[in-house]
This record gives C-alpha cells, sequence and structure tokens, in this order.
C-alpha cells in the first residue's frame, strides 16, 4: 500500500491544451473524434483477430495485445480530458492523478516493449523460419507478453513509489492536459533525485536501448531479405513486418521528432505536442497502419463486417 507523504495539495488544476475559451469547442470535437476512431479501430482489430482462424499465429496475437494497449493508453488520457473541457472543472484529485500517472506509465511502457517482441517475432520468422514455429510455441508467446506486462507495470510502479514519497506546497498547476510525471516532479518541493535518478535509467531503456534492439534486429532480418532471389521474393518477404516497422517509426518518431522544433517554442508547448502524438495520435492511426498495408488483416477486417452486417436478425 502506498502511503502519502505530508503535502499541503489535496488537488492539481490541469491547465489542458489552451487557456483559451473560444478554442474549447473545437478541442473538444477533435479528440471526441479521434478517441471514438481509436476505439472502433482498435476494437476491430481484435475482434477480427479473435474471430478469424486464419489469424490465430502469434504476429496477430502480439497485434491484438498492442490493440489493446493502445485502447487502454488512450483511455487513460482522452475522456478525463474531455469531462475537464465540457464540465470547465479541471481539478484532480491527488490520488487521482497518481492513478492516471500510474496507467499512462504502464500502457506507455508496454507499447514500447510489445513493439520489441513484435521485432522479435519478425526476427525469427524471416531468418529463422524452419524454426518459427518450435520457437515461438504459444507458450514462448505468453511468455513473451507475461514479462512485457511484468516490466510495464515495474517501471510504473517504480515511479509511483517515489512519487508518492514526496511533498507538493503551495504550486498546484499542471501545465499539461493530463497528469504526467516530469510536471509533477517540477511541482514538488522535495529533494527529487531519487526519481530523476530512476527516470534516467528507466527512460535509457525504453528510449534508447529497446529501439536500438528493434534496429539491430531489423539489421538482421535486411541482410536475410537481401540474400532472397527474386524481387518480388524480397518483397513479399518485408511486406510482412512492414506495418510493424511503420508503428515503431510512427511511435518514436512522432514523440521525438517534436523536439527539434525550434528553441524559441515554449517547452511546455513541445511536451503537449509530443503527448499528444505518442498517447493519443499514434494509437488512432495504428489500426490503420495494421489493416491497410496488411492483406491478411484486411481481408479478416472485410470478412468478420460482413459476418456482422448480414447476419440474419434474431427472431
Amino acid at each position: 500500500m502506498i502511503t502519502r507523504n505530508h503535502s499541503s495539495v489535496s488537488e492539481f488544476l490541469l491547465l489542458g491544451l489552451s487557456e483559451q475559451w473560444e478554442q474549447q469547442p473545437l478541442l473538444f470535437g477533435i479528440f471526441l473524434v479521434i478517441y471514438l476512431v481509436t476505439v472502433m479501430g482498435n476494437v476491430l482489430i481484435i475482434l477480427a483477430i479473435v474471430s478469424d482462424p486464419h489469424l490465430h499465429s502469434p504476429m496477430y496475437f502480439f497485434l491484438a495485445n498492442l490493440s489493446l494497449t493502445d485502447l487502454c493508453l488512450s483511455s487513460t488520457t482522452v475522456p478525463q480530458m474531455l469531462v475537464n473541457i465540457e464540465t470547465q472543472r479541471h481539478s484532480i484529485p491527488y490520488a487521482g492523478c497518481l492513478s492516471q500517472i500510474y496507467f499512462f506509465l504502464w500502457f506507455i511502457g508496454l507499447d514500447v516493449f510489445l513493439l520489441a517482441v513484435m521485432a522479435y517475432d519478425r526476427l525469427v520468422a524471416i531468418c529463422y523460419p524452419l524454426h518459427y514455429t518450435l520457437v515461438m510455441n504459444p507458450r514462448c508467446c505468453i511468455l513473451l507478453v507475461s514479462v512485457s506486462l511484468f516490466l510495464a507495470h515495474s517501471y510504473a510502479l517504480t515511479h509511483i513509489i517515489l512519487l508518492s514519497q514526496l511533498s507538493f506546497c503551495m504550486d498546484n498547476i499542471i501545465p499539461h492536459f493530463f497528469c504526467e510525471l516530469l510536471p509533477m516532479l517540477k511541482l514538488s518541493c522535495s529533494n527529487t533525485y531519487a526519481n530523476q535518478c530512476v527516470l534516467l535509467y528507466w527512460g535509457g531503456a525504453l528510449t534508447v536501448l529497446i529501439p536500438l534492439l528493434i534496429i539491430a534486429s531489423y539489421v538482421r532480418i535486411v541482410a536475410t531479405i537481401v540474400r532472397v532471389p527474386s524481387t518480388s521474393g524480397k518483397w513479399k518477404t518485408f511486406s510482412t513486418c512492414g506495418s510493424h516497422l511503420s508503428a515503431v517509426c510512427l511511435f518514436y518518431v512522432s514523440a521525438i521528432g517534436v523536439y527539434f522544433i525550434p528553441s524559441a517554442v515554449d517547452s511546455t508547448i513541445k511536451d503537449r505536442i509530443a503527448a499528444v502524438m505518442y498517447a493519443v495520435v499514434t494509437p488512432m492511426l495504428n489500426p490503420f497502419i495494421y489493416s491497410l498495408r496488411n492483406k491478411d488483416m484486411t481481408s479478416a477486417l472485410r470478412r468478420f463486417l460482413n459476418r456482422i452486417l448480414l447476419q440474419p436478425p434474431q427472431n
């Protein structure tokens, strides 16, 4: 049980994406549409994979878990923001803020680990095709997802335990549309050295080590594809991992690319844009990436929708 340290702050005030009243209806409409598309897209991906025997393979098992994670990630931040805009009440309780940070960090971490697992799956499938069914057996797939869940949980819980030990004095304004770790650390009137150290090590693992492992996997994959004699064979082999590579690039480039905006732009604005890109936009676009660039997924979605739409009514 996490206990709270001495603090005179019982709630925090979220400034949102904009403090201008005339922009609130537009922001509400945009993010409501984004959230509905995110929910519909990811739910359709999950249902299509579960209902279609042709997609009962390791690659689509991991994709279903990624879609569920994206759905949960978006649900951690967007509904609360929509409620805040609609009610014009931007406060969030201390416990609610910690809970939001915990689930946000958990799902972000799980997203990263699942992308790494999916890269490993493609590595085995392309570089060691004869051993694929032996290596990526159901037990191994469940173990990889379970380890990803545990590591993401450890990442989030470590931060929350340290954050709960901090004191917050009079300043309770968070310049963001949801509770995020870094703005919270800036508000604390305690020593945050331990938090910064953990953030550095875990952040390095998620933003440097994992991408390097994914890059190393694709270097090996490309080296294998180059040895395929026919051009059509090369394209067919690479097309099996094109969707995953697009999702990885979208996730990391959308977040990191924001920080190449000229320094004249306020850092808090950059942080908000980055959060919108990797926590809101990416979960919405992933279903399109995996459905439009994958013929098997497109066919499965078509069959699933035909069964739903053409199913005769029950008497």
